[in-house]
């Protein structure tokens, strides 16, 4: 993410927006995995996804109608971009660990 400014301005703002992106894909695509494993880890998966966007929906709305994320449209899309940026990195930093553990010590060679 770009270095927050005093005053946000719309480049940086697409800026951050697009690698929020790029890092949602990554952690989407790892969240699949998981998925397609089946079993109690995927339905608690499937239940944390669910759960953590209402989370952070309500939070953000509430964020909103307080005035905490500020008064111009920039500092609001910018202060919101931020907000779903945190939930986005401590996803892939948890799955990242995640899947690191079930890589077999073998260094993946077949028989």
């Amino acid at each position: 993410m770009t270095e927050t400014s005093k005053k946000p301005n719309w480049f940086d703002i697409g800026m951050d927006a697009w690698a929020l992106a790029a890092e949602s894909n990554l952690v989407i695509a790892m969240r699949i995995g998981s998925l397609a494993q089946g079993g109690p880890a995927a339905a608690q998966e499937a239940g944390r996804m669910v759960s953590e966007k209402v989370t952070a929906n309500v939070a953000l709305c509430c964020d909103l109608m307080t005035g905490k994320l500020g008064s111009s449209p920039e500092a609001i899309v910018s202060a919101s971009i931020a907000h779903y940026a945190k939930s986005v990195v401590a996803n892939r930093k948890r799955l990242s660990n995640t899947l690191a553990a079930q890589v077999p010590e073998s260094g993946g060679e077949r028989e």
